[in-house]
Formats: C-alpha cells, structure tokens, sequence
C-alpha cells in the first residue's frame, strides 16, 4: 500500500515523454466484470467506466498523445441484452454534456469513426454537437470508435474504392495500400491513421475486430486493471512499456 507513491516516481523516471506513441488505440474492456466483483448491476462498471475515459482522456493529453482512439461501442455489441445496449447508449449524452468544456479547455477534439447513422437520433444529436463544439480545437484529438466494426470498415472502403473504379475515378492498377488507407474511417488522420500503441484492459488478448487495418504494425500491451480501474498512472505505465519495444516494421533492426 505504501510503495504507490514510491511506483509512480519509478514510472515517471523511466517514462520518455520525448517517446510519447503519437497514436494510442484503447479496447475499453472489464466493465462488467469490475461491476460483478463489486457485486453491482453491469450499468454500474459502464458508469463507473465513463469517468475513466475522462481521466484518460486529460491524462494522454496532458502527455502529448496526438490521437486516442477508444472502442466504445462495436457492431457485434447490438447482441447484448436491450436494457444495457440502451443504458449504453445514453452513456455518450451523458459524456458529452458534462465533458466538453474540459475538452474544449484541454484544447481537445472529438472525431468518431462507425456508424453513427444506425445510432438513436439522441445519441446522433449529441455526437454530431461534441464534433461541431470541438472543431477549433488544434491539441489532441479524440477519436471514438461508435458502432464500429473493423470488417465493416474494410467492407465500406472497398465498395467506395469499387465506386470509384466503376465511375473511372481510378483504375483498379492504381490500387494500393495508400488509396485503401485514404478510404478507411480513418484517412482524414492521415500520417496518425496507424496506432502506434494498442492498449487492452481487462486480461484479455484479442482484437475483437477493432482497427483491422491500422493496427498491422502496433505495437500491443495488454493489461490485467479492467477499464473503470485504469487511470493516468496506469497510461503512463503501459507507454513505458511501449518504450521498451523495438519497432522494426517487417525490416531488421539497427545495429
């Protein structure tokens, strides 16, 4: 119990904030299992879960992180039980009427990547409002990913590259890595499209089709804390992590 303070200095010394992970990607995951261990309704870690995406949010910032991608809501999580998809779906009316301040403050901007179309015209609204709120802002940007699906997104970018194939736009020879990058959700990221560090709370040690494309070469840290539990320390501790890795990209490493 006493050695924290003494962690958080061992942290903070190793950490190489000239090192800082341009883009961090996080799969916000163990909220009902943090809610269960405490013997509490599901909604409860989902509630509890919200107040650490804004910790996060200001801690990445304060880093200098240029892009945090967080998986807030996939395409597969529609099959959950309607009472929590509905609680869920409050939760970013919530987020964003108490926290926009903060992010306009911090100097933060909201982007969201997925189908917001598909979402309760509520939840559209407020989403499409943090999005014009923030749009001035030059710091960080915050990226969630809202009824999203990493297949999906490849499904999307290929038909709108076949559209512009079929329109004779572009020619199927022309086709690379780039145009597909550009058609993803994420190509007004340009150069930050990729996350550098991928982060998963909770244990677990999959992708749960998240960011499929972008994450060809991320670097992964996987976490025990679930997501209510991680905080700014525990950021600071898996980007020193990520320090630790050498990045070679498929080529050899410099010697």
């Amino acid at each position: 119990m006493f050695s924290k303070p003494k962690e958080k200095a061992a942290t903070e010394q190793m950490l190489d904030l000239d090192r800082i992970p341009a883009h961090i990607a996080i799969i916000m995951d163990g909220n009902g299992r943090w809610a269960k261990a405490r013997h509490l309704p599901r909604i409860a870690g989902h509630q509890q879960g919200m107040q650490t995406v804004k910790k996060v949010t200001i801690a990445a910032s304060d880093l200098g992180v240029k892009v945090l991608t967080l998986y807030a809501f996939s395409t597969e999580n529609w099959k959950r039980p309607s009472s929590e998809v509905n609680f869920l779906m409050q939760l970013p009316i919530k987020f964003f009427d108490t926290f926009v301040p903060d992010l306009i403050k911090n100097n933060v901007r909201v982007m969201v990547m997925g189908d917001i179309s598909a979402l309760p015209a509520p939840t559209q609204k407020v989403v499409n409002q943090a999005i014009a709120d923030t749009a001035h802002c030059t710091g960080m940007i915050l990226n969630f990913a809202l009824n999203y699906g990493g297949r999906d997104e490849i499904i999307r970018a290929t038909k709108a590259i076949a559209k512009r194939v079929q329109t004779g736009d572009l020619t199927a020879d022309n086709v690379d890595e780039s145009v597909l990058s550009q058609a993803m959700m994420t190509g007004s990221l340009g150069d930050l499209a990729d996350p550098d560090l991928l982060i998963r709370t909770s244990g677990e040690e999959r992708l749960s089709n998240f960011m499929l494309w972008q994450l060809a070469y991320s670097e992964f840290v996987f976490v025990d804390q679930h997501w209510p539990d991680f905080d700014g320390e525990s950021l600071k501790a898996a980007i020193t992590t990520f320090q630790g890795r050498h990045r070679r990209f498929g080529g050899l490493e410099n010697k």
